[in-house]
C-alpha cells in the first residue's frame, strides 16, 4: 500500500484551492503548493501570505507556496484539481508532461468534463494515475476560517483511502469514503440543478411548507437520475449527497441557489451566464437530453424537464411551480 507522502500540489489558487491548501499547509509533514495561472494571486501569496483576490482579509499560512511553474508537478504525490469543471481536462492535458504516473489525481470540480463525461471518467481514460473524486458541503469561506468541513472521498482503490485519512488527520476536514465514483460525481452535478429549483421557489413564494415539499420531490428525482446513470442509492446519504444538496439548495452563499433566486425574482436574461457560474444550467441540457434519448418515464423527471423549459422557453414561475407540485 502506498504510504503517506508529503508533496501536494493544488491546481488552482481560487477560493476552494486556497482554502484547502491553507488547511493542509498547517501540517509540517506536508509541502503544499498552489499552481495557478493568475500572476497577481501568486505574487500576493508569495510576498504577503494573503490571497488578495479571493480572501483579502485572511492571512494565510506562511508554508503555503504558490507558483505558475508546472514543473512543480514532477515532485507531486497528490494533485488536487480545483479549477472550474469546464476547463479542468483541457488544462490538465496541457500540463500532462509534468505529471508523474504515480501521483494521485483528486477532482474537486463539480460539473461535467469533456464529452459529457464526468471528470473522473476523463481522468481514467487520459491518465494511468489513481483517480479520485472529493465532494461535499464545503463553502471555501467556511473552510479557510477552520470551520469543520466534510467531504466524500471516492475512488476504486479502496486500499488507498487510509492515505487521505492520514493527510487530513488533525485538520478541520472530515471524510467519509465511497467506491461509487460515478455516483459521487453525478450527485455533485445534480445538487447544482436542484439548488436552482429551490432558489426559484423560495424567491417567488417564500413558503417553508412549499420549500420542503419541493425539496423532498427534488431529492427523489435526484435518486432516479443517480440510479439511471449507474450510481448507488446509499451514496445519497453521504456528505456528497444530502449534505451537499442541503448546503447548496438552502444557503444564500450558493451560486446556483442565487441563480434560482434571480430567476424567481424575474431577473433571468440571456446574458446572465456571464455573471453567475452556471454549472447547473449547463448540466440541465445534458441530463434532459439523456432522459429524452432513452425514452425514460417523464413523470420520474418532471422537475428537471420543467426547469429546462424555463431556460429555453421562458415559462412563467407560477406555471413552473404548479407543474412540479402536481405530480
Amino acid at each position: 500500500m502506498k504510504t503517506l507522502t508529503h508533496n501536494i500540489c493544488i491546481l488552482g489558487a481560487g477560493a476552494i484551492g486556497t482554502a484547502l491548501g491553507n488547511v493542509l499547509a498547517s501540517k509540517k509533514s506536508l509541502n503544499v503548493t498552489l499552481l495557478s495561472i493568475e500572476k497577481e494571486v501568486i505574487v500576493s501569496i508569495t510576498n504577503g501570505h494573503i490571497n488578495q483576490k479571493y480572501f483579502p482579509n485572511i492571512p494565510l499560512n506562511s508554508r503555503l507556496a504558490a507558483t505558475e511553474d508546472p514543473t512543480i508537478l514532477r515532485k507531486a504525490d497528490i494533485i488536487f484539481l480545483a479549477v472550474p469543471s469546464v476547463v479542468t481536462m483541457d488544462y490538465l492535458l496541457s500540463i500532462s508532461d509534468f505529471i508523474p504516473p504515480s501521483a494521485f489525481l483528486v477532482n474537486l470540480a463539480k460539473g461535467f468534463g469533456n464529452g459529457n463525461k464526468t471528470i473522473t471518467e476523463n481522468l481514467t481514460t487520459a491518465f494511468p494515475n489513481p483517480a479520485f473524486a472529493m465532494k461535499g458541503p464545503s463553502f471555501a469561506r467556511e473552510l479557510i476560517n477552520n470551520m469543520p468541513t466534510s467531504f466524500t472521498l471516492a475512488g476504486k482503490n479502496e486500499e488507498l483511502f487510509s492515505v487521505f485519512s492520514d493527510i487530513f488527520k488533525k485538520t478541520p476536514v472530515y471524510l467519509d469514503f465511497s467506491k461509487d465514483v460515478k455516483g459521487v460525481e453525478i450527485l455533485s452535478i445534480l445538487k447544482n440543478i436542484y439548488a436552482i429549483v429551490i432558489g426559484i421557489v423560495d424567491a417567488h413564494f417564500n413558503s417553508p411548507n412549499l420549500r420542503f415539499m419541493v425539496l423532498t420531490k427534488a431529492f427523489n428525482e435526484m435518486k432516479n437520475i443517480l440510479l439511471h446513470f449507474g450510481g448507488e442509492e446509499e451514496t445519497l446519504f453521504k456528505y456528497c449527497g444530502i449534505g451537499d444538496f442541503g448546503l447548496t439548495a438552502l444557503n444564500d452563499m450558493s451560486r446556483n441557489r442565487t441563480l434560482g433566486l434571480l430567476i424567481g425574482k424575474g431577473f433571468f436574461t440571456e446574458n446572465i451566464s456571464d455573471k453567475v457560474v452556471l454549472e447547473g444550467k449547463i448540466a440541465v441540457n445534458i441530463f434532459t437530453n439523456e432522459i429524452a434519448k432513452n425514452h425514460l418515464d417523464a413523470d420520474n423527471y418532471h422537475i428537471i424537464n420543467e426547469l429546462n423549459k424555463i431556460f429555453h422557453f421562458n415559462n412563467s414561475i407560477p406555471e413552473f411551480v404548479n407543474n412540479i407540485i402536481k405530480k
